[in-house]
């Protein structure tokens, strides 16, 4: 699942994508993905497509909150999370800097 997401996401281009290994960490989800995208426009195409393609995989119902605005989208597929961002709210919410002190949990997938 965690791969069909990162795949969805670089399809539309999705910026600064971080991946959080949360196996052992937590109980509600294996992977984090967090993600930008340049326009609400995007970010919402994004959540669109990423659960189309997540939907048939998700051990469950998939979880949807924010995809009306555009601004942060939350996607809760089981065990893969993801938070949509324009840039400006994730830089304000800076999730990321959560897992500072455990970095090697963290893997930066870049720009694309």
């Amino acid at each position: 699942m965690l791969e069909t997401a990162l795949t969805s996401l670089d399809d539309d281009k999705a910026e600064d994508l971080v991946v959080i290994d949360l196996t052992g960490r937590s109980s509600i989800a294996d992977s984090l993905i967090i993600a930008t995208g340049r326009s609400s426009r995007q970010v919402a195409a994004m959540a669109d497509h990423l659960l189309e393609k997540l939907k048939p995989l998700a051990p469950g119902p998939v979880q949807v909150e924010g995809q009306q605005r555009g601004d942060w989208v939350l996607i809760d597929a089981g065990d893969v999370v993801v938070h949509l961002f324009r840039p400006e709210v994730r830089e304000f919410y800076a999730l990321e800097k959560m897992w500072d002190d455990d970095a090697e949990r963290v893997t930066r997938i870049g720009t694309a």
